[in-house]
C-alpha cells in the first residue's frame, strides 16, 4: 500500500514535468521559466529549495545531539541567506536579466574568469546534489530493501526525467506541489506524536537545558567557528545558482524581493517541525539508534505508525528531497552549458541548441553527483562543505561586481585563487582548530585587495590574457 502511494506521487511529479515541457520554447525559457513565476509559486520554490534532506534528517539529528549550536549552519544559516538575498541582493540580481551568475562574471571580468568561476560553482554543487541523492536512496532502500546504489540510481533517473522535460518551470511547479506535501506530512506526524506523549509541553521539557545554549563558549576560537557556521549557508549560498535562478524567474523586481522574504519566513517556521519531531521520537522510542540517527525517524514511522501517517510522512520526505535535488541539478547544468561549454565549443549558439546542451549537462552533472554520493555517508556534512566552498571562492568577486560594478579581472581571479587554495590547504593538509572557511574567506578578501592595489600603483592592465 505504501509503495503504491509513493509510486502514484512520483507519477504525478512526472506529469507536472510533461506539462511544463509544453510551455518551453528555448534555452533561456528552460533556465529561467520565462521570468513569469507568480510570487506565491516562487516563494514556495525558494522554501522547497532549502527544505531538503539536510533539514529533515541532518539538522534534526544535529539538534537532538547538540541543541541550538548544532543547527546554526542549517536551518538558521539558510534563513539568514534568504533574508540577505531578499533585503539586499534580489533587486540587483533581477535587474541583471541574466541566465546565470557566470553571465555577470562574463560582463564584468571577461570570458576566462567567467569560465573559471562557473567551473568552481559547478564543483560546489556536486556535494549538495549528492546529499539529496544519498537521502532519497536511503529512503528507497528502507522501503524496498534494494541495494543503496541502485536506489540512488533510480532516484537520479526520476529527477533527471522531469527536470530535463520542463526545466525551471517544471522545478518550480513541482516545488509548489511538493511544498504542500511537506507541510501537510510533517504537521500530521507532529500532531500524531504529540497525541502519543500527551502535549507539546511534554516534548519541550525533554530537551536538555544545555541544548538551548545559542552562543558559543567565551573563547576566541569558539566565537570564530560560530561565525563560520553562520557563513557556510548564510553567505555561501548567496552565490548559489539555484537561488539566482529562482530570483530571476520572478515576474517582476518587486516579486523577486517579496517571494524571497516569504520563502525565508516559510523555511524558518517549517524547519522547526523536524526538530520537534525528532525530540518527540526520542521520547516515545528511547531505544533509538544514536549512531545512525539520520535514519531513525523514517525507521520509526515505517515500523511503529499507522498507514495514513506513513503515506503522509514518506510523501513529504520524497517531496522535500526531490524539490531540492531537481533545482540543485538544473543550476550547475545551466552554468556548465551557458558559461563553460558554450564559450569553449559553441560560440554562436542558437536558443534551441542551448536548450539541448543544457539537457545534456543535466545528465552529466547528475551522473557525477551520484558517484560522489556513493562514497559519502553523512548528509549534513556534504551540504555544509558544498556551501562553504561558495564563501571562499565566488562570494567576494560576485558581491564586488554586483554592488560596486568592480571590473578588475586580476582582482577577481586573485580572490578565487587565494580563497580556494587557502581553504583547501587548511582543510585537507594543515589541520587547524579554526574553521577553514574563515581562512579561505579572509584570503579571498586579501587577494582582491592586493590585486587592486597592484594594478592601481603599477598601472598594470588588469586583463588576464
Amino acid at each position: 500500500m505504501l509503495t503504491l502511494f509513493i509510486g502514484l506521487y512520483l507519477i504525478i511529479t512526472i506529469l507536472i514535468g510533461f506539462y511544463a515541457h509544453t510551455r518551453i520554447t528555448g534555452g533561456a525559457d528552460f533556465i529561467n521559466a520565462g521570468r513569469n513565476l507568480h510570487p506565491v509559486v516562487n516563494a514556495f520554490a525558494l522554501f522547497a529549495l532549502w527544505f531538503g534532506s539536510e533539514t529533515l534528517f541532518g539538522a534534526s539529528t544535529e539538534f537532538a545531539q547538540h541543541g541550538l549550536s548544532g543547527i546554526i549552519e542549517d536551518p538558521l544559516g539558510g534563513v539568514l541567506c534568504l533574508l540577505l538575498v531578499g533585503f539586499f541582493y534580489a533587486r540587483k540580481m533581477f535587474r541583471l536579466n541574466a541566465l546565470t551568475i557566470g553571465d555577470l562574471f562574463y560582463r564584468n571580468y571577461g570570458p576566462k574568469v567567467a569560465m573559471i568561476a562557473s567551473g568552481l560553482m559547478v564543483i560546489s554543487f556536486l556535494g549538495y546534489i549528492a546529499a539529496q541523492l544519498l537521502a532519497l536512496g536511503l529512503i528507497l532502500n528502507l522501503l524496498t530493501s534494494f541495494p543503496l546504489f541502485i536506489c540512488m540510481l533510480f532516484s537520479l533517473m526520476l529527477i533527471l526525467t522531469y527536470t530535463m522535460l520542463g526545466g525551471m518551470l517544471a522545478v518550480s511547479l513541482t516545488d509548489f506541489f511538493q511544498s504542500l506535501m511537506i507541510i501537510l506530512g510533517l504537521a500530521v506526524i507532529a500532531w500524531y506524536l504529540t497525541r502519543e506523549v500527551g502535549d507539546v509541553k511534554t516534548v519541550i521539557n525533554t530537551i536538555p537545558p544545555g541544548h538551548w545554549r545559542f552562543f558559543p563558549e567565551n573563547t576566541t576560537t569558539e566565537w570564530i567557528n560560530w561565525l563560520a557556521a553562520w557563513m557556510a549557508l548564510g553567505l555561501g549560498s548567496i552565490v548559489s545558482q539555484d537561488v539566482f535562478q529562482r530570483v530571476n524567474s520572478a515576474r517582476s523586481e518587486h516579486a523577486a524581493h517579496l517571494s524571497t522574504l516569504i520563502g525565508a519566513i516559510l523555511y524558518g517556521v517549517i524547519s522547526l517541525l523536524p526538530l520537534y519531531i525528532i525530540m518527540a521520537v526520542k521520547l516515545t522510542h528511547p531505544d533509538t539508534n544514536e549512531a545512525n540517527m539520520q535514519m531513525t525517524l523514517p525507521a520509526v514511522v515505517l515500523t511503529k505508525m499507522p498507514m495514513f501517517v506513513k503515506i503522509l510522512f514518506f510523501g513529504s520526505v520524497v517531496s522535500a528531497i526531490l524539490s531540492t535535488c531537481s533545482g540543485a541539478v538544473l543550476a550547475p547544468a545551466s552554468l556548465l552549458s551557458e558559461n563553460v561549454l558554450k564559450p569553449l565549443f559553441f560560440k554562436n549558439l542558437s536558443d534551441q541548441t542551448l536548450l539541448k546542451l543544457t539537457r545534456i549537462s543535466i545528465v552529466v552533472v547528475g551522473i557525477i553527483a551520484v558517484f560522489v554520493a556513493h562514497g559519502s555517508e553523512k548528509i549534513f556534512d556534504l551540504v555544509g562543505e558544498s556551501s562553504a566552498f561558495g564563501v571562499v571562492s565566488i562570494l567576494v568577486p560576485y558581491t564586488a561586481a554586483l554592488f560596486l560594478n568592480y571590473t578588475n579581472r586580476l582582482g577577481a581571479f586573485s580572490a578565487m585563487f587565494c580563497g580556494t587554495l587557502t581553504w583547501a590547504v587548511t582543510k585537507f593538509i594543515i589541520k587547524t582548530t579554526i574553521d577553514p572557511t574563515i581562512y579561505g574567506f579572509c584570503a579571498a578578501l586579501l587577494g582582491i585587495a592586493l590585486a587592486t592595489l597592484v594594478t592601481r600603483f603599477f598601472t598594470i592592465n588588469p586583463t588576464l590574457t
